[in-house]
């Protein structure tokens, strides 16, 4: 695959995917240890897994004003 890309003339950078993925251990990190139930860290594990939406809207919310 890595010969098939570079014959193409295609450039692949998957240095994002890190970036999430050690985004999404410490969201789970905090979101649990702020849990005082189960059902809190359910939600915590979603909100992990969705953790990139929170920040748009937070980065958009301050440029708004």
């Amino acid at each position: 695959m890595i010969d098939k890309e570079r014959r193409s003339g295609r450039t692949v950078n998957h240095g994002g995917n890190a970036v999430y993925g050690l985004g999404l251990i410490g969201a789970l990190v905090y979101y649990l240890r702020e849990a005082d139930n189960f059902g809190a860290g359910v939600i915590g594990v979603l909100k992990a897994i969705v953790w990139p939406a929170f920040v748009v809207y937070d980065l958009l919310g301050h440029l708004a004003g």
